[in-house]
């Protein structure tokens, strides 16, 4: 069985899935991709601990503290390039960015192949299923540029300025997948 519940935030209502012991999902209202690939049947439920666990993670994320992903048993859905993204957006630093370029070089070099496409990378940034805590959000276009974000652009600029990134140099692509 699959549950979930809201979670009200700085950035609008949060809605979080989980399995019954790790957390499945944490979307935006009104996100692309909301409620995840398969969109199964969820019972509304408070009262599981990794909802607790999770919600108090967010307080402390919000209150400008740094809660560490690995704090929370995680069990994001996907192909297994995709569980490669997850791990590796797992590792940016918080208050840091990086590119979807870079994401393809670290997964090419992993494998031995002169290359991989950051389209592909960003395709999983994309379905990431686990937003905020999966950070996402803290990867850019190599020119600099805030696109990709599947819970939208301001919601990314807003997460982004309150890690302490300097975001007046980015630009917001005039159209594409992040608008």
């Amino acid at each position: 069985m699959l549950f979930q519940t809201i979670y009200e935030s700085p950035v609008g209502r949060l809605t979080l899935a989980c399995d019954g012991t790790s957390l499945t999902g944490l979307w935006l209202e009104g996100q692309k991709y909301f409620g995840g690939a398969g969109k199964e049947e969820r019972k509304e439920q408070d009262d599981i601990p990794v909802f607790h666990a999770a919600k108090e993670w967010l307080d402390r994320y919000f209150s400008g503290k740094r809660p560490g992903i690995r704090e929370l048993p995680l069990a994001p859905a996907g192909s297994e390039f995709r569980q490669e993204v997850f791990q590796i957006l797992c590792e940016i630093p918080y208050g840091e960015t990086t590119t979807y370029g870079e994401i393809a070089k670290k997964i090419a070099a992993k494998h031995n192949k002169t290359g991989m496409s950051a389209q592909a990378v960003g395709g999983a940034v994309g379905h990431n299923p686990i937003s905020i805590i999966i950070p996402c959000h803290r990867v850019i276009g190599a020119n600099g540029s805030l696109t990709g974000y599947a819970g939208g652009v301001d919601k990314k600029v807003w997460l982004l300025e309150k890690e302490g990134v300097n975001v007046a140099h980015m630009t917001v692509p005039a159209k594409g997948t992040a608008l």
